[in-house]
């Protein structure tokens, strides 16, 4: 895994061979955030909420590119020692991982969010709840941005708060605006 720009730009970790996660690709992680870029400052992201986290890759981006606190939520106990890992490596205070089930942890924070990334596993079955879940709360600041990381089965162009949907490969990434 390796960090595409910022100030740990070019640093590079090694993810352990036992890992399920599937990271998001340095291609299509790098074309989003170039997208991104056109609708937010990094800078300005005070906290970003990165949920299904896996290795941290989209968490040590925005950190990376200057987001003030990014909180990454994950499950599984394996990939959060790791995220924790690479958190003491980097010595990043502005990094808090979380180890939650995704929608208890929704249900349970009163926190809000510049920023909400999720990458879920495709196959997960309340997949399709994710928009409306985040979008129908108070999670996201007014202008906030949610973007959802999917497969091919699943098109969300038809919610009010759908933005643009941007393809590399077979990694679909929705965009969702709260407005202000």
């Amino acid at each position: 895994m390796r960090v595409i720009a910022g100030k740990y730009r070019h640093r590079r970790f090694d993810v352990p061979k036992t890992f399920k996660a599937r990271p998001t690709t340095d291609f299509a992680k790098e074309n989003l955030f170039n997208v991104l870029s056109n609708f937010i400052d990094f800078e300005d992201v005070h906290t970003a909420l990165d949920l299904f986290a896996g290795t941290g890759s989209i968490s040590l981006e925005l950190l990376s590119r200057g987001c003030a606190r990014v909180v990454s939520v994950e499950k599984d106990y394996a990939h959060y020692i790791y995220i924790n890992k690479v958190k003491r490596e980097l010595g990043d205070e502005a990094w808090q991982p979380v180890k939650a089930d995704v929608f208890t942890f929704l249900g349970r924070t009163n926190e809000r969010y510049d920023l909400i990334f999720a990458d879920p596993p495709y196959a997960l079955e309340r997949l399709a709840e994710l928009p409306d879940l985040i979008l129908g709360s108070t999670l996201l600041t007014p202008g906030g941005i949610f973007i959802l990381e999917h497969g091919a089965d699943h098109d969300f162009s038809a919610h009010p708060r759908f933005l643009q949907m941007r393809t590399y490969g077979s990694v679909h990434f929705s965009l969702f605006s709260e407005n202000p």
